[in-house]
């Protein structure tokens, strides 16, 4: 009466004293017999270890032994609170026996062990969870016999599962563990997410729960698609049913509940039949030969009908005649796979192995009310590779032929067993109800090319792009003049102030007329002559002598050929009704500061000094001022090495500074004189 929850698997199995995990009751006493497959041998491991050992194991104890009977031997005796037992108890033989005794105590929990055969290194109890394991992915073999009532856990697939959950519970909740089983898990952690649902899937009630700093997953096959119900993938004819519920409401409408109602998700009435008994089936042609993992089953998801199937069985064929009801792998009674508890929620679950058929059957055992129920199935393709054609040689020609054609027949038998066994063997690789379509090489060129094409256009377009922006740009600069710069006059000179002169005497070489060279010239081809060399600026003509100029003065010497003036004013011509305080400039083509043209008044007589000398700035009033005096030598500027004193337009009646002679000068109108008397107008 000391025996607690117990599964005994053949490869693997769970056992726990009785009340685990509240206090064992006092003298009671339970036995394990634990059988392998011959060869093999037993190794058991304790998740939790607390029994009383006040009395040094003599009333209260776990005694395991070797063998089963009165042949068997002892391993070992244990007891303790808290007794922690590092690594494994390994049997010598197929065979154990654990003897749990419990005396007078007031407290101890009792234990819970699991235990395998010695081929499984990575042996893990029902206890152990994902936060007891430090790697972000692990292998690990469960025990068979992990849905225990006293562990819990919160998740579901495929958003995964509380890091505080059972990793076994789990495994059997996910599907890739069977609890009569056991199995291996390959466990990834991840991040935890603040909400996980819950769910009822194989058995195991999975609750919500709230967030936590991690979670936990399993990498699976992958072959857990839907195989066509929900999405209409098989036809209506394909899915038939033992009877079909009919009838008439209150309004006299027949409703009439069809098998093929039975798709999951689908709004509507499910289907329904007509006799409620254990005889009743729904049947799916899958239209040929399928790898099916799963069920998911629920009610009839209509408030007003509250009907729903509780538990079945499931059956299976290749030609719908000959039937294989499922059951797991070493047991010799039917599944009973648990249904729903309510109308709505969808129940899960798995087949462990997969059934690997063309036509599904299931048959429903309890029901509420009506049998009624809509269904999706889980799986993926299967194929099995054609077997190579085996040719059997002629037999040889000898006298034994009755040996030889025994012989025959047992190869043909043999090479028969063979391709059956493949067949019944064959593990596919798909993963998916989706068939992947095969990658071919021009896909893969397609896939090199197009991006390098992209990027040649690219660079083409921004190269286009660059040279109609430098066009642009180059166009928008001479559009003030409309011809190119190179062509534009003045270009050279302009160019030669940015290069290094040679020596300053270069820079300030004097432009010297002569009044013998002028003299022949005409009045009228004075002005002609002006506008046809290349000046940029208007020439001022001053009158009297000029001191020596500053090197950096405004004024800019002519080069070239040396211009002949005639005695007569070059400007009398009329002048246009437009007043400037400056010289106006000469046409574009000409340079862009005026050449001084210094004439030589010590042959002559001095001009009076109330007569204002000749000048291109224009007097006060509409009138140019009269031309006084003819000259016949013009001087140029001094050398660059003489006085630094430049003498500039004074005001009538007033000396130069450091003249000679005594100079006159029109000052421009509006331009204050920084020396200019309070006499000369403004």
């Amino acid at each position: 009466d000391g025996c607690g929850h117990t599964v005994l698997g053949p490869e693997s199995g769970t056992l726990a004293s009785i009340n685990y995990p509240q206090t064992s009751p006092n003298s009671t006493v339970c036995e394990w017999e634990i059988r392998v497959k011959p060869g093999q041998r037993v190794q058991l491991k304790f998740g939790d270890f607390d029994i009383d050992g006040s009395d040094s194991c003599h009333s209260s104890y776990l005694r395991v032994h070797n063998g089963i009977g009165p042949t068997r031997t002892e391993i070992g005796k244990y007891c303790g609170f808290g007794f922690q037992m590092d690594g494994l108890i390994t049997s010598k033989s197929n065979e154990v026996t654990v003897q749990f005794m419990s005396g007078t105590h007031t407290s101890g929990r009792g234990f819970l062990a699991a235990y395998s055969t010695t081929d499984k290194l990575d042996l893990i109890t029902c206890l152990d969870n994902a936060s007891h394991f430090s790697q972000p992915e692990f292998n690990k073999y469960c025990p068979a016999g992990c849905v225990i009532p006293f562990a819990d856990i919160s998740g579901t697939i495929p958003h995964g599962y509380r890091d505080s959950s059972s990793l076994c519970m789990a495994g059997v909740h996910a599907g890739v563990v069977s609890n009569t089983l056991g199995g291996q898990i390959n466990v990834v952690i991840s991040k935890g997410i603040p909400y996980y649902e819950g769910s009822l899937a194989n058995n195991v009630t999975s609750e919500v729960g709230p967030l936590s700093t991690s979670l936990f997953t399993f990498k699976t096959s992958g072959c857990y698609g839907t195989l066509g119900m929900e999405s209409g993938v098989i036809p209506d004819s394909h899915i038939t049913a033992s009877s079909i519920l009919e009838w008439s409401d209150q309004t006299g409408q027949v409703n009439i509940w069809k098998p093929e109602n039975a798709r999951l998700k689908r709004a509507g009435p499910p289907w329904a039949a007509f006799i409620s008994d254990e005889h009743q089936w729904l049947q799916i042609d899958l239209n040929k030969e399928k790898r099916i993992t799963g069920i998911i089953t629920t009610g009839s998801t209509l408030a007003e009908y509250y009907y729903y199937v509780s538990a079945y069985r499931i059956l299976y064929s290749d030609d719908a005649q000959k039937w294989t009801v499922y059951r797991e792998p070493g047991m010799d009674k039917d599944k009973v796979f648990q249904g729903n508890t309510e109308l709505y929620q969808e129940v899960r679950n798995n087949f462990i192995p997969p059934i690997i058929a063309r036509f599904f059957r299931i048959n429903p055992l309890k029901w509420h009310q009506k049998i009624a129920m809509k269904v999706e199935l889980l799986g993926c393709q299967f194929s099995i590779g054609r077997a190579p054609k085996i040719t059997v040689p002629p037999p040889p020609q000898n006298k034994n032929d009755d040996k030889n054609d025994d012989f025959s027949d047992d190869f043909i038998h043999s090479v028969k067993t063979l391709l059956q066994t493949d067949k019944t063997t064959f593990t596919p690789e798909i993963k998916n109800t989706t068939v992947t379509p095969s990658v071919t090489k021009d896909v893969a060129l397609a896939a090199v090319l197009v991006p390098v094409l992209v990027m040649v256009f690219t660079t083409l377009i921004l190269i286009l792009v660059c040279a109609w922006h430098w066009r642009n740009r180059k166009k928008k600069t001479e559009g003030t003049y409309d011809l190119p710069y190179w062509d534009r006059a003045g270009w050279w000179k302009g160019m030669k102030q940015f290069l290094p002169t040679k020596s300053a005497e270069h820079e300030e070489t004097p432009v010297r007329y002569s009044s013998s060279e002028i003299s022949h010239l005409r009045p009228r081809e004075v002005p002609t002559m002006l506008q046809t060399e290349s000046a940029e600026y208007a020439q001022p003509l001053v009158g009297g002598i000029v001191g020596t100029l500053h090197q950096r003065s405004t004024f800019k010497p002519e080069e070239g050929k040396e211009a002949n003036y005639a005695d007569l004013d070059p400007y009398n011509s009329p002048i246009q009704e437009v007043y400037h305080a400056y010289a106006e400039p000469l046409p574009i083509t000409g340079p862009e500061y005026a050449t001084p043209i210094i004439m030589d008044m010590s042959s002559h007589p001095s001009t009076p000094l109330g007569v204002p000398s000749i000048s291109t700035f224009k007097a006060a009033g509409n009138q140019a001022p009269p031309l006084v005096g003819t000259y016949n030598k013009l001087l140029s500027r001094t050398d660059s090495t003489s006085s630094a004193q430049v003498l500039y337009d004074t005001p009538k009646g007033q000396p130069g500074p450091g003249a000679a002679a005594e100079l006159v000068y029109q000052v421009p109108q509006s331009v204050a004189h920084s020396t200019g008397s309070n006499d000369e107008p403004s």
